[in-house]
């Protein structure tokens, strides 16, 4: 038996070229009839293939026939092979059927065989075991049409590309009330896979033969095809990926038509390399003997460079920042390891920042990677006056089950004054971060959540000018339920051990409030103070949020919250800030739009404060 290949039938053709045809035409009225008899599923289907006639198209006769004809047709998928219709046509209002259904055809034998290598296949035994009619119980189609469907998917996603049925039938005698089902899948062989032909990569072939989910000589699975088509594609190195396999078919390699030019499947080919064809004698003799044998399936994976320079520019305002800027310059290959360089430049009335990072990434891109990193930062925000200089080195993982684990070696040169002390420090420490970030959808998340964990040490004895372990930790969840009840919940905590806090910069140091904190005051405006009254930072931070959303219509949702939180210096606050508001939520197509007003509970002034911003939430 021949490799099938799947082409579009006249029928399927017919039905796009016909499509706008139908599409302009008027849609036709559905008959509505009275039905009694029968109840539940079954007259849910005689309404369902009665629903497309149009009554002014029919005589009578006409009409009482195409009635009857459908009625029988959708009570023959549940087994009435004989019931008996009347059918009322008055002059006025809707038919009317009164049915007597008529016993039930039952199934006599049945017998469904597995051949070929799908024989030992589990998924293949499974779906037989599903199959939920015996003998002796009521025929129904959808269980027999089911099973000769998935049989089918299955050989094409696993890899039996020679199937086919040696045997399918249905032998229904109605005035036995009985029926014989008879079906033999012969899967032929499985197929596995051959060796991966790359072309048009700029990136180092065996790089990418590494990252293959599927080793030459494993069973084909379609599924392995399609992830690594994805993992190509989210390397960033390409504008457009193809994994396929080569299916070579008996006609690909025959003699040209008769008549001379090119065959029938030339066009569906055209992608894949030519080669040599021979005479019809020859190949019968051939396919004989090589048949067998010939189950390695060659694997094609076309591929097309990615830009080599991107950019990007992003806009945005809020209430914490005033307006701000963003331009991203990204390089998503430099070399052919796949090596990729990407700058950041953000500008805002407080905040000046300067990135770079140089990733290099190892075996598997995605998951593993070197990175050197580089910025320089510029804060002058109410106390806070700062120039920073960073340079990091990490090795970073990634796990199956999501977690990044990152091992970093950090050098910061900071030159800074806070609530009126200055100095100048250089720090070098390294540190460990846990991360995950899961959401779906991306634009607004109706589900997700993002955990964090960090833990940094810094000692003087390699040179550093200040000793302290920092650790923080962030989580934060969003649930929905129904389709227009959101919850979000948010708790943020840090602490720092030292006896050089006077040394530790600005940027260690924790500051608590504003839009993405404790709404009601202002940005990073809640931290200890120094005794001239000004924020000095603190040693510990918590802060929490719980949140309530409620679609009003569309895309704009209503939201109420509760935030606490404050930053301080002793192991536990004696008495957190706390605020509440409300807020609008609108899905824009740049993002969420937020706009909340919260009141404080514990300052002052007492006054209420607003809070813009743009964006998902995390």
């Amino acid at each position: 038996m021949g490799r099938q290949r799947q082409w579009l039938s006249a029928s399927v053709m017919t039905h796009v070229l016909m499509w706008p045809l139908w599409m302009a035409a008027p849609s036709a009225w559905a008959l509505s009839a009275d039905l009694e008899g029968v109840d539940d599923e079954v007259a849910r289907n005689i309404r369902a293939y009665l629903q497309n006639i149009e009554e002014d198209e029919y005589t009578e006769n006409r009409l009482e026939g195409e009635i009857r004809q459908r009625t029988q047709a959708a009570m023959r998928v549940y087994g009435y092979y004989e019931p008996d219709i009347t059918i009322d046509l008055p002059d006025d209002g809707s038919p009317k059927l009164t049915i007597e259904p008529g016993a039930q055809v039952t199934i006599e034998t049945l017998d469904i065989n597995i051949l070929g290598d799908a024989a030992d296949d589990a998924p293949f035994v499974d779906a037989l075991d599903r199959f939920p009619l015996k003998e002796g119980d009521t025929l129904r189609h959808a269980p027999w049409d089911r099973l000769r469907g998935e049989f089918s998917g299955l050989a094409i996603e696993r890899g039996y590309f020679d199937w086919g049925f040696t045997d399918r039938r249905m032998e229904v005698r109605p005035y036995l009330q009985s029926a014989r089902l008879y079906m033999a899948f012969d899967s032929g062989p499985r197929y596995q896979f051959g060796e991966t032909l790359i072309t048009g990569s700029q990136i180092q072939p065996e790089r990418l033969q590494r990252m293959r989910p599927f080793d030459v000589g494993d069973p084909y699975l379609a599924e392995s095809l399609a992830r690594y088509n994805q993992q190509l594609a989210e390397t960033g190195w390409f504008s457009s990926v193809s994994v396929t396999p080569r299916l070579e078919t008996a006609q690909e390699l025959t003699i040209l038509p008769t008549g001379g030019g090119d065959p029938w499947w030339t066009s569906a080919t055209a992608s894949q390399p030519e080669r040599p064809r021979v005479s019809s004698a020859a190949l019968s003799s051939v396919l004989s003997v090589s048949q067998q044998n010939d189950t390695a399936l060659p694997i094609d994976v076309n591929v097309e460079p990615a830009n080599r320079h991107q950019f990007e520019v992003g806009l945005g305002f809020a209430t914490d920042v005033g307006p701000r800027l963003r331009f991203g310059w990204d390089q998503p290959w430099i070399n052919q390891y796949g090596h990729s360089l990407d700058h950041d430049l953000y500008l805002s009335a407080p905040e000046q920042r300067f990135t770079g990072v140089y990733d290099m990434p190892l075996d598997d891109p995605l998951r593993d990677s070197y990175r050197l990193q580089y910025g320089i930062r510029n804060v002058d925000d109410s106390d806070t006056d700062s120039l920073e200089g960073t340079v990091e080195i990490a090795r970073r993982w990634e796990f199956d089950n999501d977690w990044v684990q990152s091992l970093y070696f950090r050098t910061t040169y900071e030159d800074f004054t806070q609530g009126g002390e200055a100095d100048q420090v250089w720090l070098f420490y390294p540190g460990i971060q846990w991360s995950r970030t899961r959401t779906r959808p991306q634009r607004f998340p109706l589900w997700g959540d993002r955990q964090q964990f960090s833990v940094e040490y810094s000692d003087t004895t390699w040179g550093s000018d200040a000793q302290f372990l920092r650790l923080t930790g962030d989580t934060e969840w969003i649930r929905t339920y129904g389709e227009d009840n959101r919850f979000l919940a948010r708790v943020s905590v840090g602490a720092i051990e030292t006896n050089d806090f006077d040394k530790l910069p600005p940027s260690l140091r924790f500051f608590v409030g504003g839009d993405r904190s404790v709404r009601g005051y202002s940005y990073e405006g809640l931290s200890p103070r120094n005794e001239q009254g000004k924020l000095r930072g603190g040693q510990q931070k918590l802060t929490s949020s719980l949140e309530y959303q409620r679609r009003v219509t569309g895309d704009w949702w209503g939201a109420t919250f509760v935030d606490a939180g404050d930053a301080f210096d002793n192991w536990g606050p004696s008495d957190l800030k706390k605020s509440a508001g409300l807020g609008v939520r609108w899905i824009s197509p740049v993002g969420p739009i937020r706009f909340d007003i919260a009141h404080p509970f514990d300052d002052d002034d007492d006054n209420w404060r607003l809070h813009f911003s743009i964006g998902p939430e995390f």
